[in-house]
C-alpha cells in the first residue's frame, strides 16, 4: 500500500476508536424541565412595531361605505373609495347576496378545479363573456391575482414583454413571476415604445433563429391607477399588428366606466375586440364586490384554468360575492345610463381641479381616479408624503374623506410621486363636489402654512 492509503486507513481507524470508546463514556449531565423552561425566552407573537408604521395610523370606519362614510365618528363626503357607480349602496344587490348566503353558505374554501365550483360561478362566467361580447371568461377570487396570474400563464423565461412604466403593482408582480425580459417604455409615449420595438427588430435580424421562437407581449392599463390617464389604445393596436405582439389590456378602472354600455376602453374607442388578445379587469371597483376576471377567446381562457396560479390554487370566490357581481351586471344591462352619469361627475370634478391653489392635478376628464400633487415639489419623498397624510387626516376631521396614495416605496419598479388620490362616485351632487373642494382648499392652506 502507498503512504497515502496507510495514512487514510490509520485516520479512519482512529475515528472509529474515538466513536466507540470516547462517545460512549461521555455522559451528559441531566437537565430538568424546570431548568429548560427557566432558560427559554419565547419569541413575541407580534414583533416590535415602529411608532410610524402605517398600521398604527388606521382610521375606524363605522357603518356602510357609500357616497357618505363615517370615519372616526365624523360623517364625510367619500372621495376615497373606488365605489364609482355607487353599487355598494344598492339594496337589491345586498338582498341577492344575502339570499345566496342562505342557499350556499359562505363558501367551500376550495379551489375551483377541486370542490370550489358552484353554479353561480359558471353563471357569472357566462354572463361576463356575453357582456364583454367574447367567447369565454374566467373568474378569479381576487382582483390583484387576476392580472398577476394571467401574465405568467403565457409569458415565460426567454419571452419579451413591452410595458408602460406606470403600470400598477399587480402587473409588476405578474411581470416578475413571468421571468421574461421586460422593456419599459415612457408613460403613454408611443414613439418611445416604437423605438424599443425597432431596436428589438434590428436584434431579431441579427439572430433570426432565436427570434423565431421568442414570443412578444405588450401590456397596458386602460386607465392607469397610478396616473388616472387613459392609454392610447388605437395606437397600441396599430403597433401590435405591425410588430406582431400579443396585447394584454387591464380594464380594471375602465370596466363599468367607459363605453356606452360600460364595457371599457375597447368599446370607448370602438376597437375590434379581436385586436386585444386578453382583457382582464377587477370587479372590486365599479361592480362593488370582490374578485376579477379575464375575457377573450376560448383558447386564451381555457389555458388559464390549467396555468393561472391564482385560479388553480386560490379558494373560489364566495357565492354571495359571485351573486353580487351577477346582480351588478343586471344593473349594467338594465340601466346603461349610469355610465354616462358617472362620466358627467368625472368631468365636473376635473373642471374644478384647476381652482385648487396648492395642487396640480393629473387624470383624464373621464377617469373616476384623479391624482393631486403639491405644486411646490419637495426633494424628500417621505416629507412630501407626510404633508399629504396630514392634509388627508385634517380633511377627514372636517368632513371630507380623501387618502394619500400608498406605495411600497422600495418594491415599486418606479415609485410614483406622493399624491392624494381622489375618486368619483356617481351619486355625488354639485353641492357635494363644491363642499369637498372648499374643505380641501381650506385644509391644504392651513397645513402648508403651518409647515412653512
Amino acid at each position: 500500500s502507498s503512504p497515502f492509503e496507510l495514512t487514510l486507513e490509520a485516520l479512519l481507524a482512529l475515528g472509529v476508536i474515538w466513536i466507540v470508546f470516547y462517545k460512549r463514556t461521555t455522559k451528559k449531565l441531566p437537565v430538568s424541565e424546570e431548568d429548560i423552561l427557566a432558560r427559554w425566552t419565547p419569541e413575541p407573537l407580534v414583533a416590535e412595531v415602529p411608532q410610524d408604521h402605517p398600521a398604527l395610523k388606521t382610521k375606524v370606519v363605522n357603518g356602510p361605505v357609500g357616497k357618505m362614510v363615517n370615519v372616526n365618528g365624523t360623517d364625510c363626503i367619500n372621495m376615497a373609495t373606488h365605489n364609482y357607480l355607487g353599487l355598494a349602496e344598492d339594496e337589491d344587490i345586498k338582498q341577492a347576496a344575502i339570499k345566496s348566503l342562505r342557499k350556499y353558505g359562505v363558501g367551500s374554501c376550495g379551489p375551483r378545479g377541486f370542490y370550489g365550483t358552484v353554479d353561480v360561478h359558471l353563471e357569472l362566467e357566462e354572463r361576463l363573456a356575453k357582456f364583454m361580447q367574447v367567447e369565454e371568461a374566467v373568474v378569479y377570487s381576487y382582483a390583484f391575482s387576476t392580472i398577476a396570474s394571467a401574465i405568467p400563464a403565457y409569458s415565460k423565461r426567454g419571452d419579451l414583454i413591452f410595458v408602460d412604466e406606470c403600470v400598477n403593482f399587480a402587473i409588476q408582480k405578474g411581470l416578475d413571476a413571468s421571468r421574461s425580459k421586460i422593456f419599459y417604455y415612457k408613460h403613454n409615449d408611443m414613439d418611445d415604445l416604437e423605438r424599443l420595438l425597432q431596436k428589438q427588430q434590428a436584434d431579431d435580424r441579427r439572430n433570426p433563429a432565436k427570434a423565431k421562437k421568442t414570443r412578444r407581449f405588450l401590456v397596458a392599463e386602460a386607465i392607469y391607477m397610478n396616473t388616472g390617464e387613459v392609454c392610447p389604445l388605437p395606437r397600441l393596436v396599430e403597433l401590435r399588428a405591425r410588430y406582431k405582439l400579443r396585447l394584454f389590456l387591464d380594464e380594471s378602472i375602465s370596466f363599468g366606466v367607459l363605453g356606452d354600455c360600460g364595457r371599457g376602453l375597447i368599446e370607448h374607442y370602438n376597437v375590434d375586440k379581436t385586436e386585444v388578445d386578453l382583457v382582464s379587469a377587477g370587479i372590486e371597483w365599479s361592480a362593488a364586490t370582490i374578485g376579477g376576471f379575464c375575457a377573450g377567446s376560448s383558447f386564451i381562457v381555457e389555458h388559464q384554468r390549467l396555468s393561472g396560479l391564482g385560479y388553480c390554487f386560490s379558494a373560489s370566490l364566495p357565492p354571495l360575492l359571485t351573486q353580487a357581481a351577477i346582480s351588478a351586471l343586471d344593473r349594467f344591462e338594465s340601466n346603461p345610463r349610469i355610465f354616462a352619469e358617472l362620466r358627467e361627475r368625472c368631468r365636473t370634478v376635473s373642471d374644478k381641479l384647476t381652482q385648487l391653489k396648492h395642487f396640480q392635478a393629473r387624470g383624464d376628464p373621464l377617469s373616476p381616479v384623479k391624482h393631486l400633487y403639491l405644486k411646490q415639489k419637495h426633494e424628500c419623498w417621505a416629507h412630501e408624503k407626510m404633508l399629504l397624510d396630514e392634509i388627508s387626516t385634517e380633511c377627514i376631521d372636517n368632513g371630507l374623506a380623501v387618502v394619500a396614495a400608498e406605495y411600497l416605496e422600495n418594491m415599486e419598479k418606479q415609485c410614483p410621486r406622493p399624491s392624494i388620490r381622489l375618486t368619483v362616485n356617481r351619486f355625488l351632487t354639485e353641492k357635494d363636489i363644491d363642499d369637498a373642494f372648499r374643505i380641501l382648499e381650506h385644509v391644504s392652506e392651513k397645513v402648508l402654512a403651518s409647515a412653512g
